[in-house]
């Protein structure tokens, strides 16, 4: 039985699809909080609930007490931990919170899991934890003690614990570094959403550093794809960069869009703040000798795709998928 926390989330709830798709017996677990739209959240997983192998649970993982219950009533053998509050700058305005639910809730889980002998504690870990670099591509073994914001400092610190836990009780332990994850389902914190929304709403947005900034865009598929292969394989306490491996500047992010909507973005140009890198860039070698990755949707078919995704989605359900994007 796979538990997987944040299971409405977008990486959560493709990932659930997936698993079930392939037989697996799902235990998903949310709060619905509202760090966006809940509605968007329930309809990510409303397609599962006839599924007989599959339970959701509204729960926070924050809990201490019902997490131990859950552990002990349930025959857990991996665990996905993808539940987290993400949005680097929100971390700046609330970074408490982000040491509650991150790091506090991550310990919580790792606690129960070891208790209950899960095979494998897979963690959704993040590229932001590279923070600022002048060499490229990103190694696993590059220095990550320096993050940039909380969200990253939090994810460093859940990468901390894990082996922790894994040198106390032998947890098999994997941190998976995504690196700008984007497609179909995609949170509308998240710069394609934002862009495509305020393309489509003659909004303003802004952009940093004249748009000369790079971020390795890796699309939902491919990281799934990676999820299930480093579930497979428990090894000990292990760490993945998965990316594209091929970033993207931002003016290029931007004319793409253009060309796919055949309409103009109207950009306010500011300074990078001191919480974003100028680049991300995933080296994947590990993760292609070790996991068998290797990812297929190139960025202009990934947005495209991304794009048919959002035209649907605002076409079926306007409110719930472009007013709630703060």
């Amino acid at each position: 039985m796979i538990l997987v926390t944040g299971a409405a989330g977008f990486i959560g709830s493709c990932l659930v699809s997936k698993l079930l798709g392939s037989g697996e017996e799902v235990i998903g677990l949310d709060n619905f909080c509202d760090n966006y739209s809940p509605l968007r959240k329930r309809e990510n997983v409303a397609e599962f609930l006839d599924n007989p192998k599959f339970t959701l649970l509204e729960m926070d993982f924050t809990n201490r007490d019902q997490i131990s219950v859950l552990f002990s009533k349930r025959p857990i053998d991996v665990v996905v931990h993808l539940g987290a509050f993400g949005n680097v700058r929100r971390s700046i305005e609330v970074p408490c919170d982000y040491v509650e639910n991150n790091i506090l809730g991550t310990t919580i889980l790792l606690e129960a899991a070891s208790k209950a002998k899960v095979k494998h504690f897979v963690f959704a870990s993040t590229s932001s934890v590279y923070g600022k670099r002048d060499k490229v591509p990103f190694f696993e073994s590059d220095s990550t003690d320096l993050p940039l914001a909380p969200y990253p400092a939090s994810k460093k610190a859940c990468e901390c614990f894990g082996h922790a836990f894994y040198n106390m009780t032998g947890l098999n332990f994997t941190a998976l570094r995504f690196f700008n994850v984007y497609g179909p389902k995609g949170r509308p914190d998240m710069m394609p959403f934002r862009v495509m929304n305020a393309i489509k709403h003659d909004e303003e947005i802004t952009i940093y550093n004249e748009g000369k900034i790079f971020r390795d865009w890796t699309f939902i598929d491919d990281i799934v794809a990676g999820i299930m292969a480093a579930m497979a394989r428990p090894n000990g306490y292990q760490i993945f960069n998965l990316g594209r491996g091929e970033p993207v500047e931002l003016n290029t992010f931007i004319s793409i869009i253009e060309s796919l909507t055949n309409k103009k973005l109207r950009i306010k140009n500011v300074a990078t703040p001191l919480s974003e890198p100028l680049i991300t860039y995933a080296n994947v070698d590990k993760a292609h000798q070790e996991l068998g990755y290797s990812p297929k949707v190139s960025f202009p078919e990934g947005i495209s795709r991304f794009y048919e995704w959002f035209e649907k989605a605002v076409v079926c359900n306007d409110k719930c998928c472009c007013h709630h994007q703060h």
